[in-house]
């Protein structure tokens, strides 16, 4: 049997095809559409999913399910999602449940934020991950899956873990990208990081080799630039700040053994961003510091996290699989 997994992300839009063993036998991806609306997105979704199943050599309809790791937030009940933040405003609503299922010609379509499919692909596919651990991502936008004895967390509505609009900073110095102040994602998001460097220096005009008024300046100038430029290495050292901050209280909510890292900001600066975030938990966490570490799965972690979800149902329970018949 086949099951498709599939990753929306405000940058990036992949999916994969499985076996009943998780072994991944074809992929897709493109960019994620700016718009003009959430129709496009949708399109991109069902475009990257035939995608897959050609690379794997199968028809569409010989799927029998698929679980969607998706930015949000979601409304579950409609199976969309509705006003993302890091998406331009006109991409209100994207249809993603109902539009797969008919594509695939099947009503078994989980659909779960991206961090929730994350923790669910950290511990479907690595034994050493505990009952209790947080899948974190720093990418476009910050979130986080949690599992608590061995049970992903996901909420009524499937919003839990949008730790990244947890309020950092109550003088409110940054707006984040839902349009509220003080948001630890406002500050150390990739989409962010660029304008907070900026409004740094506007306070602060000191003298700096970053493009800071160049439209195209981005995190990757900041990281690039640290280690020779006085400035950079003020911007990263608020940035771990601000993630020290943040995980610590991730950390005081759900005690986690494992916090284990991942999003595009993480996994190209490791160094940079996890190195001083674990110099400055000792100082700021109460009960016991867990490990935090790099995730194993990379990139895939949270497509992977989508394709385990399908083949159990939607629960990330590997012993559904390990157990059939």
């Amino acid at each position: 049997m086949y099951y498709v997994g599939v990753d929306l992300g405000a940058t990036n839009v992949r999916a994969v095809v499985g076996d009943e063993t998780a072994a991944v036998l074809g992929a897709a991806s493109r960019g994620t559409p700016r718009g003009p609306n959430g129709i496009a997105v949708t399109e991109a979704v069902l475009e990257v999913v035939r995608g897959a199943c050609a690379d794997a050599g199968i028809a569409p309809s010989e799927a029998v399910a698929a679980g969607i790791g998706s930015i949000g937030p979601l409304d579950l009940a409609e199976g969309i999602v509705q006003g993302p933040a890091n998406l331009p405003d006109t991409v209100e609503r994207i249809p993603l449940v109902g539009p797969v299922g008919r594509l695939l010609d099947t009503e078994e379509v989980y659909l779960h934020n991206d961090t929730i499919a994350g923790v669910i692909g950290e511990r479907f596919h690595s034994e050493r991950n505990p009952d209790d651990m947080v899948y974190l991502t720093i990418s476009s936008g910050i979130g986080a899956g949690v599992a608590v004895d061995g049970n992903v967390l996901s909420g009524w509505d499937g919003n839990a873990g949008e730790v990244g609009h947890m309020t950092v900073d109550p003088h409110g110095f940054m707006t984040c990208g839902c349009g509220l102040d003080g948001h630890w994602e406002g500050y150390c998001s990739g989409n962010n990081i660029p304008k907070y460097a900026r409004e740094l220096h506007a306070e602060d005009p000191v003298d700096t080799a970053l493009p800071i008024e160049d439209p195209d300046f981005s995190a990757v100038d900041v990281f690039e630039a640290a280690g020779e430029d006085t400035f950079a290495d003020h911007v990263i050292d608020q940035l771990a700040h601000w993630n020290a901050m943040g995980i610590a209280n991730v950390i005081h909510a759900y005690a986690p053994l494992v916090v284990s890292v991942g999003g595009a900001v993480a996994l190209n600066n490791p160094d940079r961003v996890l190195d001083p975030i674990r110099e400055k938990l000792p100082e700021m966490v109460f009960i016991n510091v867990p490990e935090v570490r790099l995730t194993d799965l990379g990139d895939d972690v949270v497509v992977r996290g989508a394709l385990a979800s399908a083949l159990t149902g939607g629960t990330g329970d590997r012993s559904r699989v390990e157990n059939a018949p």
